[in-house]
């Protein structure tokens, strides 16, 4: 076949319009195009053909355009078409174009990880940013941007179980991003509407799913490894990471790993990237570019610059670029004195002889012991009732007790008869609890629905027991209490979510187990949080604050320490340990910023295992701040390599937006998205039955069969209406308030909000553009007359692409080719002559007067030309440059190569010969697969195809 068929080249195949994004060989000798689809019956499906196979491949030629002309009043198919084809092709540039119009409150510090994604070759980025500065909202500008220039049409999103709703939530809401949810209920809803055996990542282009699905279920890792994505997002991807002493970890291990092979772009969020070790970092680092390093247990931060793979702040960092959206949290500690009740419980608890194996040895296990006995105490004496009766049943369930062992099960007898006594009248904790709700400062009553309040423990008992008393003694109905923990189903989890940031919902009061200390918004209504028992992890601190201290929060946080002073020696001296950590919290978003710099153990495990043996130990207050604080250094981690990566608290510096302005518009042919939707939606017959609103910026109306029929395609169940209207405002503040009201008036957690964001990524805006394309024809293009023009003036608006090989335009030029009178053809600025011509919607009277459009038929061939000259010499420069470019990135990846090998042999010298020659041959092929892999995707991304695409948008004439 003699026709140049590259990546990039447009084609007519089966009567219908095509794009080639690959060629490749195929068995029979020929060729394999794998081509997505451009005309309205296939777009958005990619299918390949055997080109062997087909009998007519129509490469498409410009000059062969049809001219026609434009009747419509005041050129409005025209203006629309052209409005059209600018609002669907965005060049691969390192520009934010779109993302920044999203329904958000916007700050500048939000730019930079989609800065730093859209300057990769291949997009692979870590959003490491601290506890409530919008992680979420930043993936979604990234994915934004990615999906406008073709590099996002399938996504998915891996999270917790608690947050699926939520995230699916604000992608929907403010960026219109259909992901459909795959959770218990999600999956048998899709099992029902899909053919048997078919695979839903294939069937729905967006989706999200919990890790916990994933791990549970054999059937969806199957479909995972036969599916293919354009974006991955994980989030709270610490959970994926390589931990210490976590075995659990492996499983989910795999899965990213597995993931991370299954997309170009790649996505991580996480507020505590790593465990403290660099192994636990690099895990990270190897699912986003496994050429970045060559040992895991020894890098730089050179290395990881090299890639610019990770963005990492946290609030103090951003303040002054948030417009005053962080307001500052007011703390207090409010310390009760210990009953004689407690102090009874005290010091019962120091009295124990707990055992081991049998017999009872002082000394740190049984010391170990007796902290987590107190650890449950500090909580409630519920929680340590629970406690002892789970030790005592142990004990009794041995093979035979020993003397030992009947000690230690009355001794704990005895403290639960003491625990008995401390009534809630006796439990100062509590009692302090209710005189702070009370008292002048706080007039908390739980009457106005918009001032909610969380409380957080980490023991279920406590919460049970908060949950049987505080509804008495609050007068308030028990409707208004609700406990969130980790033993509720995905879906029940959402719902409570949901419910308490609606305003019309009973609930005012939730108890929280630390499931809820991680990424949920709970700030919608509650700007009050209290810790009813202290972690003793200062991540968690912050995970629990940033529920209520986060980016939108309209009102200045107020978190509550609830603390107890008691007279037991030891147990005021515990007591003081524990404070200490109060006391660094405090300071974290003030002089900090990254909670896991006070202990330097960076996981809650380790740092809860820290406080647990300086308990054991007996450290004093001073002792404990002195050693596990100031001169706190995890035992292995001898270079100090998290400094050295991330420097230290007080070296790190502010990284600053690239750039605090939104890109410069071009000429508009419109004077904004709502006027060209409002148009377009006049010319389709089928949906004249809208209705507008130009002041709320609004349209009304029912979709017609083919919208349903995309629309069930698309759309989650959750935000498909088969019947009702569909309402749509391109006024992001009603859209707002539209989002806080599905809050407060939902009642099952289901609501949505009525009014949908009416901009170019919505789905009904993309089904608008391809019916506007879709009625001028293929290969088709509408004539103008504009009276700003010169008599006999010509020109041509024409659209080149330069595409790379995976067939993605690098760039693209947008040119008037003009001619007056007999001269020869020449370019113009596309945005120069459009203000000259006065191409502007309603601004240039149609006439209709008639064109000599045989004569104007014949010209445009020479204006192609002229064109295709321009384009063919823009491709011969970049390709220039591109050439260079490719070449210094291949020997960086040499360089990279090369190192790996040499650390292989390093980790291998040991080893015996044979054992050495078999594991390196292994690990050799592994190497070479993933840069060769790496390498080919460099040249496909960055080389570019010698055949440019012209496209023949509009002609205009002078007026005769």
């Amino acid at each position: 076949m003699q026709k140049r068929l590259a990546p990039g080249a447009r084609i007519t195949l089966r009567d219908e319009d095509w794009i080639v994004r690959r060629v490749d060989l195929s068995d029979d000798g020929g060729h394999a195009l794998t081509c997505d689809g451009l005309s309205e019956l296939v777009r958005g499906t990619t299918a390949t053909f055997l080109e062997r196979l087909e009998d007519d491949i129509q490469l498409h030629d410009p000059a062969s355009t049809e001219l026609y002309q434009d009747s419509s009043p005041f050129f409005t198919q025209a203006h629309l078409y052209l409005e059209s084809q600018r609002l669907r092709t965005i060049a691969n540039d390192q520009q934010i174009h779109r993302a920044e119009q999203a329904a958000m409150r916007k700050a500048a510090y939000q730019r930079v990880p989609t800065e730093k994604g859209l300057a990769q070759v291949r997009t692979r980025i870590l959003i490491a940013d601290g506890v409530g500065l919008g992680k979420t909202l930043e993936a979604a500008m990234l994915a934004t941007e990615l999906d406008i220039r073709g590099r996002g049409r399938r996504i998915l999103v891996v999270t917790q179980k608690s947050m699926l709703t939520q995230f699916q939530k604000e992608w929907w809401s403010r960026f219109t991003i259909p992901l459909v949810r795959l959770d218990s209920a999600g999956i048998q809803r899709i099992r029902n509407n899909i053919p048997a055996g078919h695979n839903p990542f294939n069937y729905y282009d967006k989706t999200i799913i919990s890790m916990d699905t994933l791990k549970g279920n054999n059937e969806y890792r199957n479909y995972l490894d036969k599916s293919r994505w354009d974006i991955i997002v994980i989030d709270e991807c610490h959970n994926v990471a390589v931990r210490k002493g976590d075995a659990g970890s492996s499983l989910r291990a795999r899965l990213a790993k597995n993931l991370a092979t299954k997309s170009d772009t790649l996505i991580l969020l996480s507020a505590t990237p790593h465990d403290g070790s660099a192994n636990s970092f690099a895990s990270l680092i190897w699912l986003l570019d496994p050429t970045a390093i060559s040992d895991p247990e020894d890098y730089t931060r050179a290395d990881l610059d090299r890639k610019d793979l990770f963005v990492r702040r946290f609030k103090k960092d951003i303040k002054g670029q948030a417009e005053g959206q962080f307001p500052e949290a007011v703390t207090r500690r409010l310390s009760a004195k210990a009953t004689p009740e407690e102090e009874a419980a005290y010091r019962a608890v120091l009295e124990i002889p707990f055992t081991q194996k049998g017999e009872h040895c002082a000394g740190k296990p049984s010391e170990l012991q007796r902290v987590g006995l107190q650890k449950a105490l500090f909580s409630s004496p519920a929680a340590a009732d629970s406690y002892a009766r789970n030790r005592i049943d142990k004990l009794r369930k041995g093979f035979s007790i020993t003397t030992d062992e009947e000690l230690e099960i009355a001794a704990l007898l005895s403290l639960r008869q003491d625990l008995q006594q401390i009534t809630r009248e006796r439990f100062s904790k509590y009692q302090r609890l209710l005189q702070t709700l009370k008292d002048a400062d706080t007039a908390w009553t739980g009457l106005n629905s918009r001032d909610r309040l969380v409380i957080f423990s980490e023991r279920i008992e406590t919460l049970k027991w908060l949950f049987e008393h505080l509804p008495v003694d609050l007068k308030l109905p028990e409707t208004a209490f609700t406990i969130l923990d980790g033993s509720l189903s995905d879906i029940d989890q959402q719902a409570i979510v949901e419910r308490f940031g609606q305003e019309h919902d009973p609930l005012r009061v939730l108890l929280c187990s630390d499931v809820a200390s991680e990424g949920l918004n709970l700030h919608y209504q509650c700007h009050r949080l209290i810790h009813f028992d202290l972690p003793w992890s200062p991540m968690v601190f912050q995970q629990r604050n940033g529920r209520v201290d986060r980016f939108g929060q309209e009102h200045q946080p107020r978190i509550d320490y609830l603390l107890t002073e008691s007279a037991v020696e030891r147990i005021k001296g515990d007591m003081r340990v524990i404070e200490v950590l109060v006391s660094k919290d405090e300071q974290i978003s003030k002089n900090i910023g990254d909670p896991a710099s006070i202990l330097r153990r960076h996981s809650v495990e380790e740092e809860e295992k820290v406080v647990a043996e300086a308990l054991a130990e007996g450290m004093s207050a001073e002792q404990f701040e002195h050693q596990c604080i100031d001169e706190a250094k995890p035992e292995d981690d001898e270079d100090d390599w998290e400094a050295a990566l991330f420097g230290k608290p007080e070296e790190q510096v502010s990284p600053v937006a690239k750039s605090e302005t939104a890109t410069v518009e071009s000429h508009r042919l419109f004077p904004d998205f709502y006027s060209f939707a409002q148009q377009a939606i006049e010319t389709i017959p089928e949906a004249r039955g809208y209705q507008k609103d130009d002041r709320a910026l609004m349209l009304r109306f029912t979709p017609p069969p083919d919208l349903q029929r995309r629309l069930r395609r698309q759309l989650p169940a959750e935000v498909l209406r088969e019947t009702d209207e569909y309402v749509l405002s391109a006024h992001s503040g009603l859209v707002e308030e539209s989002i806080q009201r599905a809050r407060e008036e939902d009642q099952q957690g289901a609501a949505w909000p009525d009014i949908q964001y009416l901009w170019p990524q919505h789905p009904i805006s993309q089904w608008l553009i391809d019916r506007v394309i879709g009625s001028v024809g293929r290969r088709r293009a509408p004539v103008m007359i504009s009276p700003h023009l010169a008599k006999g003036e010509q020109a041509f608006l024409m659209l080149g692409l330069i595409p790379n090989r995976k067939g993605q335009p690098l760039i693209s030029e947008w040119k008037a080719v003009v001619r007056k009178g007999n001269e020869n053809f020449g370019l113009e600025d596309f945005d120069v002559f459009c203000r000259r011509a006065g191409l502007q919607i309603r601004k240039l009277p149609n006439a209709n007067k008639m064109v000599d459009l045989v004569a104007l038929q014949r010209s445009l061939g020479d204006a192609v030309s002229t064109m295709q000259r321009f384009v063919e010499e823009q491709v011969r420069n970049f390709r220039g440059v591109r050439q260079q470019e490719v070449k210094d990135k291949l020997a960086q990846l040499d360089e990279l190569r090369g190192a790996q090998e040499r650390q292989l042999e390093l980790r291998l010298e040991n080893l015996l010969t044979t054992v050495r020659e078999s594991r390196k041959a292994r690990r050799i092929k592994d190497i070479e697969d993933v840069f060769e892999e790496y390498g080919q995707w460099i040249k496909d991304s960055l080389e570019i195809e010698p055949v440019p695409f012209v496209q023949v948008l509009v002609a205009v004439l002078g007026q005769e």
